[in-house]
């Protein structure tokens, strides 16, 4: 099992290094990407990731690393700050780049419209919130976050609980 953590809060912040010497510790392949002092800009919505370069941004910033690290690691989570209950601008930045695993294209999955996955990977998204959210809700998100890219959320949990988060199924 190989992690991904993508931390949007500041390297230096004691309740982020916690959880990710908490986080880490459950596997011995992660990667850690710590985005404060990282150039990645927000979607531009202009979908060349689906029409004239399939699965490239056309943003050309330091987001690239991080999309490519999505495909080589099993698990993904998010390290967010919250704002007005929900995750930081800077973490939904991360969050909207991710379109190009997807297509454009969609389908019924459950009676649900889904995109059609780009690639054959089973993705697993987590998220370790920071600061005042309604954890319900969070997770609801998470959950509709992952179904759209044929993954499977492990779940929302406040940076306290970040020892709750569980890497297996």
């Amino acid at each position: 099992m190989s992690l991904l953590i993508i931390n949007t809060l500041e390297e230096d912040d004691p309740a982020v290094k916690n959880a990710i010497r908490h986080l880490s510790a459950k596997t011995s392949v992660h990667t850690i990407f710590h985005t404060a002092k990282m150039k990645i800009a927000p979607c531009i919505g202009c979908n060349a990731c689906w029409l004239r370069t399939p699965s490239v941004c056309a943003v050309k910033d330091d987001y690239e690393q991080i999309l490519k690290a999505c495909l080589q690691h099993d698990t993904t989570i998010i390290i967010s700050d919250t704002s007005l209950g929900f995750i930081s601008y800077q973490a939904k930045n991360i969050v909207d780049r991710m379109l190009p695993l997807a297509t454009m294209y969609t389908h019924i999955v459950d009676g649900q419209m889904r995109h059609v996955p780009r690639y054959e990977k089973k993705y697993r998204f987590g998220l370790v919130y920071s600061g005042i959210a309604d954890a319900e809700y969070m997770e609801q998100w998470l959950g509709r976050f992952a179904l759209n890219f044929d993954g499977i959320s492990i779940g929302a949990f406040p940076i306290e609980k970040c020892r709750e988060v569980s890497l297996c199924t």
